[in-house]
């Protein structure tokens, strides 16, 4: 099931992370594409928020994975794959532990590791609208 969603603001990113997560209940891999400014960091913000995530957000460009916390002790990991230069470097970190794992992985710039990405990941696109500079966001 297809389901595209438009953000006019920030504003709307939270219901739409919520609506994400309630239509992929039993989803813990998310790959989230977009250009350079198009807003993945700020849509996975809004994911974790809706996880109950109450540390900042940032994206890990530098280290790969940054780990936050939700109210409930639960791990929730954030991949950036912008400097990757090999998916070598995914093995030295041991990326199956995570994907494999029961806690949620968002991550960005999948299409670098894209044959290293498990059946079942679900694909969040977000283009940003030349016209009026909303977002759309698809999965």
């Amino acid at each position: 099931m297809s389901q595209t969603i438009i953000s006019y603001s920030p504003e709307d990113l939270d219901p739409a992370a919520s609506n994400l997560l309630k239509t992929h209940p039993q989803a813990k891999l998310f790959a989230i594409y977009g250009r350079m400014g198009a807003g993945k960091t700020t849509f996975i913000n809004a994911v974790c928020r809706s996880l109950g995530v109450t540390d900042f957000v940032t994206s890990p460009t530098f280290s790969i994975v940054n780990e936050y916390r939700t109210t409930n002790g639960k791990s929730i990991f954030h991949f950036d794959f912008y400097r990757l230069k090999h998916t070598t470097e995914l093995f030295d970190i041991g990326y199956e532990d995570y994907f494999f794992s029961d806690s949620y992985c968002l991550l960005e710039w999948p299409e670098k590791i894209e044959e290293l990405l498990p059946s079942g990941c679900i694909k969040v696109n977000i283009e940003e609208d030349e016209f009026d500079k909303s977002r759309i966001i698809s999965f």
